[in-house]
């Protein structure tokens, strides 16, 4: 389980919060069922590097000052778009022996029978909502496609179960499919080679 340290955050003032983010610090809250609300602040850049090794739904467990740790995730943040800069965090405390619904990212493998015969591999959705343990998230859902063949499709209902998660998503929902090459119905047209291109004008000049 990844760490993190924190610190409280007791003085909301917009000076203060300005200072904190001056020092590299990013303001934040936790919250949960059993544990209320706490206003923090942490490293943004460490934070960053961490949901970049392990994954955006880590389960972290955050040291508030000299509190006893407390497992958290990550919950939703906000960035500023310009400086590519965390402005505010928000963790969710969790309960390790309680399910929560969280999205997790597709990862399709294999290469398509179909798309070797023309075919075009489409895949609708990046993510599914997954209701699991938190320590029981998987990283990633790992869809084959490799025997696709043209107008063949993947849906929810084709992946496999497990007992460690289940997917909350519609049964016929379409992770995956392989359309039929795009083609162009071209009209060939004659023309007649002898025949003498029309003049502009050539009529007026006729009247005239």
């Amino acid at each position: 389980m990844a760490t993190l340290k924190a610190v409280k955050r007791d003085d909301h003032r917009s000076s203060v919060t300005k200072q904190l983010r001056k020092e590299g610090l990013v303001p934040g809250v936790v919250y949960g069922k059993k544990y209320g609300n706490e206003s923090v602040a942490i490293n943004g850049v460490e934070l960053l590097k961490l949901l970049r090794e392990e994954g955006r739904n880590a389960i972290i467990s955050l040291e508030i000052g000299e509190e006893k740790p407390v497992e958290v995730m990550l919950h939703d943040h906000q960035m500023d778009a310009i400086r590519n800069e965390l402005l505010h965090v928000d963790f969710f405390a969790v309960d390790m022996d309680e399910e929560i619904d969280v999205e997790v990212p597709i990862a399709i493998v294999g290469d398509p029978v179909g798309a070797r015969d023309g075919g075009i591999l489409q895949q609708p959705v990046f993510e599914l909502v997954v209701r699991a343990k938190p320590n029981k998230i998987p990283d990633e859902i790992t869809v084959d496609v490799s025997s696709l063949e043209i107008g063949d499709v993947i849906t929810v209902a084709d992946l496999k179960t497990t007992d460690e998660y289940s997917i909350f998503e519609d049964e016929d929902m379409t992770i995956a499919t392989v359309l039929p090459p795009e083609s162009e119905d071209v009209e060939e047209r004659e023309v007649d080679l002898d025949a003498e291109p029309e003049l502009i004008g050539a009529e007026e000049e006729e009247e005239a």
